[in-house]
């Protein structure tokens, strides 16, 4: 069997959530059909430098449900290429526009698409109130509709996402595959210290708005009540740090190539999110470094964990500071084995395998 993956972008350096999410994708296909029965096609290629002819390009598509980086001429190309492939596997739903002109022009093969997330309100979030909002729901969303109509198979989060898909479009999808990460951090002997009197608190996440809420909610709701250190670390978080004064005395680390020092110093993830769609990559990395995790229930949205096993599950400033308090109090291993056992169990790229297999026509 031979696939094309449809894939956003090839990246330069470090992986976002999404990208990071799509590489699990292509890392379980290519297990299970073999590395070369699996051929990507980059909608995006940052190693190379776009002029401003290409942007420019780019957003005049948008109203034509053509998603940044697509055209009419590149999808054409995509069909194709396609007659050479048994699977075209949409990695994300905003291409879905790609499924129908498949199906429109006779493609036999089995079309695939994976939901990220709901994009509608994955969208509402990230742009709040920014010029063009509207032309860029109408294309994500059409987009959205296009897989569930035109894909054989669509592959979602989920019950939170399948229920809103299933209420938007009229489709349930065909089967529920969660965040899942190939495991990093596998060692003989896994630290031993115990968490701090003045515990170091650690959010991760790359410069995107329901992000950069949640840390300046805490900074100014939580963090003035609790005796801990805090310090963020994410893709493009410099610039978080210019433009609120309210991140001064906070230690800010942008781009960091290699997190594992970041997550083995930390004594606790605090990930207050209150806006989303989808799974946050971010808890599955945490569950695989084997920390405490102090989270919303958007952070924890799709996640089957006991969470005060884990860390502790907040929503509002009190919580999360009756949590820390408690960690003050009462330390505990900074090595959480409980989160790096559900991370085994569930959410490995080997423990979601089985889940791919049942969309493929194996």
């Amino acid at each position: 069997m031979d696939i094309l993956f449809i894939r956003y972008k090839k990246s330069r350096n470090i992986l976002e959530g999404g990208e990071q999410g799509s590489q699990k994708n292509h890392n379980v296909l290519s297990h299970i059909v073999g590395e070369g029965h699996v051929t990507t096609y980059f909608v995006h290629d940052e190693t190379k430098k776009k002029s401003v002819a290409d942007y420019v390009k780019g957003l005049f598509w948008f109203p034509f449900n053509y998603y940044f980086g697509l055209t009419p001429k590149r999808v054409k190309d995509i069909v194709r290429q396609a007659e050479s492939f048994d699977v075209v596997f949409i990695d994300r739903s905003v291409f879905g526009i790609i499924a129908k002109k498949l199906k429109k022009a006779g493609y036999k093969g089995r079309v695939i698409a994976f939901f990220h997330n709901v994009e509608v309100p994955y969208f509402e979030a990230k742009l709040g109130r920014k010029p063009g909002r509207g032309i860029v729901l109408r294309c994500v969303d059409n987009n959205d509709r296009y897989a569930c109509q035109f894909a054989d198979k669509i592959i979602t989060l989920n019950p939170r996402d399948d229920e809103e898909i299933s209420r938007r479009y009229g489709r349930h999808g065909d089967v529920m595959i969660p965040v899942a990460f190939k495991d990093r951090y596998q060692r003989d002997n896994y630290p031993t210290a115990m968490t701090g009197k003045q515990p170091l608190c650690m959010f991760l996440g790359a410069y995107f708005p329901p992000n950069n809420e949640g840390i300046l909610w805490f900074v100014q709701h939580v963090l003035p009540h609790v005796n801990i250190r805090m310090k963020v670390v994410g893709k493009g978080m410099a610039k978080l740090k210019e433009e609120e004064p309210a991140l001064k005395y906070i230690e800010v680390v942008s781009d960091a190539p290699n997190l594992l020092p970041f997550f083995e110093e930390a004594d606790i993830m605090i990930l207050p999110i209150f806006k989303g769609s989808g799974m946050k990559v971010k808890t599955c990395e945490s569950l695989m470094y084997g920390k405490n995790i102090i989270a919303t229930d958007e952070a924890f949205v799709g996640y089957d964990v006991d969470y005060d096993k884990v860390g502790g599950k907040c929503n509002t400033a009190e919580a999360f500071i009756a949590c820390l308090k408690d960690f003050e109090q009462h330390p505990r291993p900074r090595f959480n084995a409980y989160s790096r056992q559900m991370f085994l169990e569930k959410y490995t790229e080997e423990a979601v395998e089985a889940k791919f297999r049942v969309v493929l026509p194996l």
